[in-house]
């Protein structure tokens, strides 16, 4: 399946996205690091931005968000979810120093949703 041009333009169309290829892992912060709720957490060096997504709201500026895309140093693919710029909700968990630790690789998303099987041929 291609991406075209403009098809994720929505938070909900990238969340499903992610959900459809089985990259719908939410990273969340803890005092370990990030995690995704398997008792494995992961450090900014062994992470790597691959996509960023921000969202604004059409009449709200609250409503302004940013997904990033993350992959961990053993192949899962994540995302984490924020709110975007002053309307950040992670001020006192170190969300923010954390994420900006993490390397970022910006790539194609045709590159990160492509299949497996496709990707071999």
């Amino acid at each position: 399946m291609s991406i075209t041009p403009g098809e994720m333009t929505t938070l909900s169309a990238v969340l499903e996205k992610l959900r459809i290829k089985k990259r719908d892992n939410e990273f969340r912060i803890t005092a370990e690091g990030f995690g995704i709720g398997n008792g494995k957490f992961y450090t900014p060096d062994q992470l790597t931005i691959i996509k960023t997504y921000r969202f604004e709201g059409d009449s709200d500026p609250s409503d302004s968000s940013i997904i990033y895309l993350i992959e961990a140093y053993d192949g899962l693919i994540g995302y984490s979810m924020d709110a975007y710029g002053a309307y950040s909700n992670h001020d006192d968990d170190g969300y923010d120093d954390f994420i900006r630790k993490i390397s970022m690789e910006e790539r194609d998303e045709q590159i990160i949703f492509e299949d497996k099987a496709e990707a071999a041929v």
